[in-house]
Protein backbone atom coordinates (compact mmCIF):
# COMPACT_ATOMS: atom_id res chain seq x y z
CA UNK A 1 0.00 0.00 0.00
CA UNK A 2 1.30 3.87 -0.81
CA UNK A 3 2.33 5.96 1.91
CA UNK A 4 1.78 9.05 0.16
CA UNK A 5 -1.82 10.66 -0.72
CA UNK A 6 -3.04 9.03 -3.83
CA UNK A 7 -4.47 11.38 -6.89
CA UNK A 8 -6.99 10.28 -9.28
CA UNK A 9 -8.38 11.67 -12.06
CA UNK A 10 -11.90 10.38 -12.64
CA UNK A 11 -12.94 11.33 -16.79
CA UNK A 12 -15.66 11.24 -18.54
CA UNK A 13 -14.84 10.46 -22.11
CA UNK A 14 -17.19 10.77 -24.76
CA UNK A 15 -20.64 11.88 -25.21
CA UNK A 16 -22.01 10.55 -22.67
CA UNK A 17 -23.50 13.04 -20.36
CA UNK A 18 -24.68 10.60 -17.37
CA UNK A 19 -22.21 11.65 -14.69
CA UNK A 20 -23.98 10.98 -11.27
CA UNK A 21 -21.91 7.75 -10.69
CA UNK A 22 -18.84 9.43 -11.60
CA UNK A 23 -19.75 11.97 -9.07
CA UNK A 24 -20.74 9.91 -6.18
CA UNK A 25 -17.53 7.63 -6.88
CA UNK A 26 -15.24 11.18 -6.47
CA UNK A 27 -17.15 11.96 -2.99
CA UNK A 28 -15.99 7.76 -1.41
CA UNK A 29 -12.44 8.16 -2.65
CA UNK A 30 -11.99 11.64 -1.42
CA UNK A 31 -13.41 10.59 1.51
CA UNK A 32 -11.40 7.24 1.58
CA UNK A 33 -8.54 10.20 1.89
CA UNK A 34 -7.46 10.09 -1.89
CA UNK A 35 -6.91 13.15 -3.93
CA UNK A 36 -9.56 13.16 -6.83
CA UNK A 37 -9.57 15.36 -9.86
CA UNK A 38 -12.62 15.64 -11.62
CA UNK A 39 -12.63 15.95 -15.75
CA UNK A 40 -15.90 17.09 -16.40
CA UNK A 41 -18.56 15.94 -19.20
CA UNK A 42 -17.73 15.24 -22.74
CA UNK A 43 -13.67 14.81 -22.73
CA UNK A 44 -11.66 13.61 -25.15
CA UNK A 45 -9.16 10.81 -24.49
CA UNK A 46 -6.55 13.37 -25.48
CA UNK A 47 -7.71 15.90 -22.44
CA UNK A 48 -8.42 13.40 -20.00
CA UNK A 49 -4.39 12.31 -20.47
CA UNK A 50 -2.85 15.63 -20.66
CA UNK A 51 -4.81 16.16 -17.60
CA UNK A 52 -3.50 13.35 -16.13
CA UNK A 53 -0.12 14.47 -16.87
CA UNK A 54 -0.29 17.72 -15.59
CA UNK A 55 -2.38 16.69 -12.30
CA UNK A 56 0.11 14.15 -11.79
CA UNK A 57 -1.99 11.63 -10.63
CA UNK A 58 -1.26 7.75 -9.61
CA UNK A 59 -4.86 6.58 -11.69
CA UNK A 60 -6.99 7.54 -14.40
CA UNK A 61 -10.90 6.35 -13.47
CA UNK A 62 -13.01 6.33 -16.26
CA UNK A 63 -16.55 6.74 -16.33
CA UNK A 64 -18.32 5.49 -18.87
CA UNK A 65 -22.12 4.31 -19.86
CA UNK A 66 -21.87 4.62 -23.34
CA UNK A 67 -21.02 0.81 -24.44
CA UNK A 68 -17.82 2.13 -26.16
CA UNK A 69 -15.37 1.00 -22.76
CA UNK A 70 -13.24 -1.35 -24.90
CA UNK A 71 -12.27 1.43 -28.04
CA UNK A 72 -12.06 4.06 -25.02
CA UNK A 73 -9.55 2.44 -22.83
CA UNK A 74 -7.34 0.87 -25.54
CA UNK A 75 -6.94 4.58 -26.88
CA UNK A 76 -6.00 5.41 -23.29
CA UNK A 77 -3.63 2.87 -23.11
CA UNK A 78 -2.31 3.72 -25.85
CA UNK A 79 -1.40 7.31 -25.27
CA UNK A 80 -0.12 6.87 -21.60
CA UNK A 81 2.35 4.60 -22.61
CA UNK A 82 3.20 7.12 -25.15
CA UNK A 83 3.30 10.17 -22.82
CA UNK A 84 5.54 8.12 -20.50
CA UNK A 85 2.66 7.37 -18.09
CA UNK A 86 3.51 3.71 -17.34
CA UNK A 87 2.95 3.96 -13.66
CA UNK A 88 -0.41 5.28 -14.16
CA UNK A 89 -3.13 2.80 -13.46
CA UNK A 90 -6.21 2.57 -15.08
CA UNK A 91 -9.68 1.97 -13.93
CA UNK A 92 -12.91 1.73 -15.26
CA UNK A 93 -16.62 1.41 -13.96
CA UNK A 94 -19.99 2.05 -15.64
CA UNK A 95 -21.83 -0.37 -17.80
CA UNK A 96 -19.27 -3.09 -18.42
CA UNK A 97 -21.04 -6.50 -19.29
CA UNK A 98 -19.24 -9.01 -18.10
CA UNK A 99 -18.13 -10.45 -21.06
CA UNK A 100 -16.09 -7.32 -21.64
CA UNK A 101 -14.21 -7.72 -18.47
CA UNK A 102 -11.28 -9.76 -19.78
CA UNK A 103 -11.30 -7.93 -22.65
CA UNK A 104 -10.62 -5.18 -20.87
CA UNK A 105 -7.72 -6.28 -18.70
CA UNK A 106 -5.81 -8.27 -21.42
CA UNK A 107 -5.68 -4.90 -23.13
CA UNK A 108 -3.90 -3.43 -19.54
CA UNK A 109 -6.95 -1.98 -17.76
CA UNK A 110 -6.19 -2.64 -14.12
CA UNK A 111 -9.36 -2.86 -12.48
CA UNK A 112 -13.17 -2.77 -13.97
CA UNK A 113 -15.82 -1.83 -11.86
CA UNK A 114 -19.02 -2.40 -13.36
CA UNK A 115 -22.40 -0.93 -11.78
CA UNK A 116 -23.21 -1.66 -8.30
CA UNK A 117 -19.71 -2.47 -7.33
CA UNK A 118 -19.47 -1.92 -3.64
CA UNK A 119 -16.88 1.60 -3.23
CA UNK A 120 -14.85 -0.39 -0.82
CA UNK A 121 -14.25 -2.81 -3.32
CA UNK A 122 -12.44 -0.50 -5.59
CA UNK A 123 -11.22 1.91 -3.08
CA UNK A 124 -9.64 -1.11 -1.58
CA UNK A 125 -8.00 -2.23 -5.13
CA UNK A 126 -6.32 1.04 -6.00
CA UNK A 127 -4.86 1.06 -2.39
CA UNK A 128 -3.51 -2.17 -3.32
CA UNK A 129 -2.42 -1.34 -6.48
CA UNK A 130 -1.23 2.42 -6.39
CA UNK A 131 2.84 1.96 -5.77
CA UNK A 132 5.25 5.07 -5.28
Amino acid sequence: MSTKRIRILIGKPGLDGHDRGAKVMAHALKDAGMEVIYSGLHQSVPSIVKMALEEDVDVIGLSIMSGAHVPICKKTLELIKKEGLDRVIVVVGGVIPAKDIPVLKEIGVAGVFPGGTPFEESIEFIRENVHD
